[in-house]
């Protein structure tokens, strides 16, 4: 194997880390916030944003790519596509069950590619480090820096826009899958049979715990947005943070991160299955009636 590109690779990353470096003293850390960099009209355009449009479309690319030319016995992009799809979708599977996978498949498969892609994008050598320093006199000398791209789910707009639109569909999903009589049952109503004094007893309890429920229902897409969020941020926190270890020897700066790195590899991997499996979970607690309406569902 050849160690041109990786040489290459290395030294494009060695070249990034320059302007960090060089803008240390006018960006001492990581705004938990995704920056401006320009407008539209009224629609303000981010840093972040500017990644997630990159990164879609690169996906969408890669996509119309791999299902161009379709063959029988697929190789190279094609093999690839067709691999992680199938993957996906019988990973679901066994958690959703053939009609719930069939139904919501579209959602679940994107939503963890496009996390995934995203939180490895993050970790390209420029993302973060390439950018230009502001000038003036309003200008707040601990924030010069300007980036040009950041990770986009290092924004917590980006994360809550997802975990907010897997909550309107999750109404929509458990509804329609149990009518709305069915889906306030399922939340309000006493699991089991009971009679008499204990009837009410166990209505009144049951009446309790499905506020409860309600309760964490309606938090489960800020929990979403937060952990994504934060493991994200956190982690483009210590990368950042480990090239200054060494001081001002700029020339080895490149150095104690390449550990964490790694790291942040397997942890883009992780943060994109468990947000798909939290929701996917969530989406079948709702919609769970048991092996026999799955099977109804099927024929």
């Amino acid at each position: 194997m050849s160690l041109r590109p990786i040489l290459l690779i290395l030294l494009a990353w060695l070249g990034s880390l320059a302007p960090a470096l060089a803008a240390s003293n006018g960006h001492d850390h990581l705004p938990a916030h995704a920056e401006e960099l320009f407008h539209i009209g009224p629609f303000i355009v981010t840093n972040s944003m500017l990644m997630v449009w990159i990164v879609a479309g690169f996906l969408i690319f890669m996509a119309q790519a791999a299902t161009k030319n379709l063959k029988l016995i697929p190789s190279g992009l094609q093999n690839f596509v067709e691999w992680l799809v199938e993957s996906l979708y019988n990973f679901l599977e066994g958690i959703l069950g053939k009609h719930l996978v069939h139904r919501t498949f579209w959602f679940f498969g994107t939503i963890f590619i496009l996390i995934l892609f995203s939180n490895w994008a993050g970790l390209i050598p420029g993302v973060g480090t390439v950018g230009w320093e502001l000038t003036g006199s309003g200008v707040d000398p601990h924030d010069r820096f300007r980036p040009l791209l950041r990770g986009g789910n290092a924004d917590l707009n980006m994360t809550a826009a997802m975990a907010f639109t897997f909550a309107i569909l999750w109404f929509y999903w458990a509804i329609s899958e149990n009518g709305l009589k069915g889906f306030l049952a399922h939340i309000f109503a006493p699991k089991g049979k009971f009679s008499g004094v204990m009837a009410v007893f166990m209505l009144v309890v049951f009446l309790f715990v499905g506020v409860l429920e309600v309760v964490s229902i309606l938090f489960r897409p800020v929990a979403l947005s937060f952990r994504l969020y934060g493991n994200v941020f956190a982690g483009e926190n210590i990368l950042e943070n480990m090239m200054f270890v060494v001081g001002d020897n700029k020339w080895l700066a490149w150095l104690p991160p390449i550990p964490f790195y790694f790291l942040e590899l397997l942890v883009g991997l992780i943060q994109a299955l468990v947000f798909m499996l939290l929701t996917s979970v969530f989406l079948k607690l709702i919609c769970d009636h048991g092996d026999h309406d799955d099977e109804e569902h099927a024929h």
